[in-house]
């Protein structure tokens, strides 16, 4: 068995703890959260890949940017985890930037498209 097999059939990107009593309200504080050059917020952007909740209440964000020369890389981490941090119930934040799989405009929502110009 090749490295190729093992990976078939694991997605591209982590599913979510959806299923967690705070991650509405943690996709809520991050969608306040905007690219400075894009008038949408991050998470309708489709910049956020997987949001993970354990159980001791520990939020682990893996988001990318849409593309790698982004100018606020060093910062855009932090103004999630400064959005998720003041969540009641909400115990640790760890942001985590990935490039794979890279962004697409196909990862947007509707309603990001919508809002720009897109449909």
């Amino acid at each position: 068995m090749n490295d190729l097999e093992n990976l078939e059939g694991t997605p591209l990107i982590k599913p979510s703890t959806t299923d967690h009593d705070l991650y509405d309200t943690i996709v809520e504080g991050i969608r306040t959260v905007f690219d400075p050059e894009i008038p949408v917020n991050i998470y309708d952007l489709g910049l956020v890949y997987t949001i993970e909740i354990n159980d001791q209440n520990e939020v682990n964000v893996i988001m990318t940017l849409t593309a790698p020369g982004c100018p606020v890389a060093g910062e855009m981490p932090g103004w999630v985890a400064e959005a998720i941090e003041p969540i009641a119930g909400v115990k640790q934040v760890d942001v985590e930037l990935t490039w794979e799989p890279p962004w697409g405009m196909d990862m947007m929502s509707d309603e990001a498209r919508l809002e720009l110009g897109f449909m």
